[in-house]
């Protein structure tokens, strides 16, 4: 059974920082792409950063040196992290395994709970 847990949300201040950590199991860890997604109410998931299997990365504009998505195969989690965070970044976080083509990531219908990220002054 895959299980997907994402950790590390809370609230900061603008130009604070958060890591987030997505764990999984039940499911071949290198075998997939990784991403992280985040969602406010209301609008539809908004994809952020990429991780290849190769261990090239893809990020959205906006986010582009701010976050860092990596991985630790040794513990089959994916990380986010995020610094200057702005008001802008609060949503809820989500990771995903799938496939990236074509600048396109694949989703598979393996999705946590996700986790909050408040920035707000």
């Amino acid at each position: 059974q895959v299980q997907i847990v994402e950790s590390g949300g809370g609230s900061v201040h603008p130009g604070g920082s958060l890591r987030l950590s997505c764990s999984a199991s039940g499911l071949p860890f290198t075998g997939y792409d990784w991403a992280w997604y985040r969602q406010t109410q209301g609008k539809a998931r908004e994809l952020v950063a990429v991780l290849l299997t190769s261990g090239s990365t893809k990020y959205e504009d906006s986010v582009r040196g701010r976050f860092t998505i990596s991985r630790d195969s040794t513990k089959d989690t994916v990380y986010l992290q995020m610094v200057n965070l702005r008001p802008e970044d609060s949503a809820v976080y989500y990771c995903n395994p799938g496939a990236y083509h074509g600048n396109t990531f694949y989703v598979t219908d393996n999705w946590g709970k996700g986790t909050q990220v408040t920035v707000s002054s």
